[in-house]
């Protein structure tokens, strides 16, 4: 389980006096344990590997858009201190889908579910995140199914 390797990689972090490293770890765990706390009271409980994976994927993303954020506004250290807090998020995610595979998934659910203009596209989406969710980059997903929906 993706949490468990987490857990170990934080003590293994505290060992190696890494502090940065420590503190990505910790706010991970705090971020999986907030998702945990919200859906204490829903009716479907995910599987916890799937759970941990969009908490991941949430995160990497925010800290791909404080990246370009940091990088226009000119404040270079705090765009490396997020790149390094990215990486160390995108070490616990599963490798996402290369652009050919993508687009290959895309023109398969656009087979699958019959889509024929835009109005199908939400149809398209949630068809490809069933079957690929957490390998699947959802921005470029989107922007591929746009165009071939066009």
């Amino acid at each position: 389980m993706i949490r468990d390797t987490i857990k170990s990689a934080t003590t293994a972090s505290m060992k190696a006096r890494t502090k940065d490293r420590t503190a990505t770890l910790r706010m991970i765990a705090a971020k999986i344990k907030d998702r945990d706390i919200e859906l204490r009271t829903a009716a479907k409980q995910p599987e916890d590997d799937t759970l941990v994976i969009e908490v991941l994927q949430k995160m990497a993303k925010q800290r791909r858009e404080s990246i370009q954020m940091y990088e226009d506004g000119g404040r270079e250290e705090l765009a490396a201190k997020e790149r390094d807090e990215l990486a160390a998020i995108e070490e616990f995610l599963p490798q996402m889908m290369s652009e050919e595979e993508t687009r290959a998934a895309v023109e398969k659910a656009k087979a699958t579910t019959g889509a024929q203009g835009m109005k199908d596209m939400g149809k398209v989406m949630a068809e490809l995140k069933a079957r690929h969710g957490a390998v699947l980059d959802g921005a470029k997903a989107s922007a591929m199914v746009k165009q071939s929906l066009q």
